[in-house]
């Protein structure tokens, strides 16, 4: 962790572009307070009990802020009921919650007077739910949507015509700039795992990560988001593996039953934190996607914690059994 804070580059390397905000620095010394990080002994393969070796490892996370070209509209109809419509996707992130949450903001109003429609091609174009993209992209949309909407509501005197008055929004033109920054969300992963000297087993005790992801809309789906992205990690490090069947060349693992994810047995404690971030380089939100993060540093920390327990590098996930035991015999 100190030669990571030591050597903070002014610049994004590849591009020589400054940052529109890098939080690592402070992710890192929150999730060392936090975890207890100064407090362990950082000799490999010195504490045991009893048949576990234990150890603790670290890792940075970081992930690029991506935008894509959406649509949306905002309507608002003579008897006072709101609207927002655009082709978004809720896999379960809470998209419907926080896209009437940016309307609402938008229009002065409470989020429960919003009715959100997306799931739909009969709405209007929006892009997938992938790339950790998602809420920016509709929300840009949603919220250029919905400020035109509140502008032409105050402008508006004496009642609504009868068929409401609609704002629409295309974002094509923002989307496309090219931005003088280096956009990216910032995290640090830190990890407990136990090592079974026999087996070969590892058991993750503790995960925690703290993360710079903006502006942060919905703290609870937020923690959802991060939680989940740190057990899909924990899949990475240590169970998710696939052969390739060397004849044919497809996946030899096609189901559940051979390819393992993450259980409620293999997460233990889990806790995701953020610092407060106000990058003004965004999105009217002050958003940056919040999905992948949680994943791209916990395998790192896993088996650096690995690394701690047994004196082992092993540079191949997952780190199962049996590539663990030879180290261990």
């Amino acid at each position: 962790m100190e030669l990571r804070l030591r050597n903070e580059p002014e610049t994004e390397p590849d591009s020589g572009l400054p940052f529109s905000s890098r939080g690592l620095a402070a992710c890192l010394r929150d999730g060392a307070a936090r975890f207890g990080w100064h407090d362990r002994d950082p000799r490999p393969a010195a504490r045991q009990e009893g048949r576990w070796l234990i150890g603790t490892g670290v890792a940075s996370a970081t992930y690029p802020v991506l935008v894509s070209r959406s649509t949306a509209t905002a309507h608002a109809a003579p008897d006072g009921a709101l609207r927002i419509r655009v082709n978004a996707t809720d896999i379960g992130t809470g998209a419907r919650t926080v896209l009437a949450q940016i309307a609402a903001d938008a229009l002065g109003v409470a989020p429960e007077a919003v009715q959100v429609d997306i799931g739909s091609t009969d709405l209007p174009a929006a892009p997938l739910a992938g790339g950790s993209s998602g809420t920016a992209s509709w929300g840009w949309a949603v919220h250029k949507a919905a400020a035109d909407l509140a502008a032409r509501l105050a402008e508006q005197s004496g009642p609504l015509p009868a068929e409401g008055i609609t704002a629409t929004a295309d974002t094509e033109q923002e989307t496309a700039e090219e931005p003088p920054y280096a956009r990216h969300a910032f995290g640090a992963h830190f990890a407990e795992t136990a090592v079974d000297a026999v087996t070969g087993e590892v058991r993750v005790r503790r995960l925690l990560g703290v993360y710079a992801a903006g502006r942060i809309l919905n703290a609870r789906t937020a923690r959802s988001q991060f939680t989940g992205g740190m057990v899909m990690g924990i899949g990475m490090a240590l169970t998710e593996g696939c052969g390739i069947d060397p004849a044919f060349g497809d996946f030899t693992a096609k189901d559940l039953a051979s390819y393992h994810v993450p259980v409620c047995a293999d997460t233990a404690d889990i806790q995701a934190h953020w610092i407060e971030e106000d990058d003004r380089h965004l999105n009217p939100m002050g958003s940056k996607g919040i999905g992948e993060i949680g994943i791209v540093g916990t395998a790192a920390a896993i088996g650096n914690a690995v690394r701690h327990a047994t004196g082992a590098r092993l540079r191949e996930l997952p780190l199962t059994p049996d590539t663990l035991l030879p180290y261990l015999l």
